[in-house]
């Protein structure tokens, strides 16, 4: 009676099962991702606009308004729509085969939304209720001269990312 060995595999362990997005979820998740960037994009663009008009004008109400409106209307729709957009494209990452940092490009994206979020609320907050004041006073026909020439830079700097990404 010869004895046989059998040998018989290990089991299989089991496949991580990865969440992914389907159908009108991911649809939807995806269009609202869009239109915030979309929105964002807008934004930058009114910015832009505003900060030219206030540049340009020699008429004293179209710049202090420029500047008013600047100061007082453009942080927080910025802001959501970039933590929008964020939320949403790191929703999408995770949820697609994409992933966060498996593709340079999404990698760059998402660094990019966080660096323009950062800056929304680290550099440009700051200094939006003092020009809303300035606007009231060259509206007011009392203000001096300032050198807002640094206006220029937030709109062009995440215009030029967002184009990018």
């Amino acid at each position: 009676m010869t004895a046989t060995l059998e040998m018989h595999p290990a089991p299989a362990r089991p496949a991580t099962t990865r969440w992914r997005l389907r159908g009108r979820t991911r649809k939807a998740l995806l269009a609202t991702h869009i239109l915030a960037v979309g929105a964002w994009v807008g934004i930058d663009v009114l910015v832009g606009v505003l900060v030219l008009a206030g540049w340009l004008s020699d008429d004293p109400a179209v710049r202090g308004t420029a500047y008013q409106a600047l100061g007082t209307f453009v942080l927080w729709p910025m802001l959501v729509a970039g933590l929008a957009s964020l939320a949403t494209g790191v929703v999408l990452g995770l949820g697609s085969k994409y992933g966060l940092v498996r593709y340079w490009w999404v990698a760059v994206k998402l660094t990019l939304n966080l660096v323009l979020c950062t800056l929304i609320v680290v550099a440009l907050r700051p200094g939006l209720a003092e020009l809303a004041g300035y606007g009231r006073a060259v509206s007011a026909g009392t203000a001096a001269d300032r050198d807002l020439s640094g206006l220029f830079f937030p709109p062009a700097v995440s215009l030029t990312a967002l184009t990018l990404a």
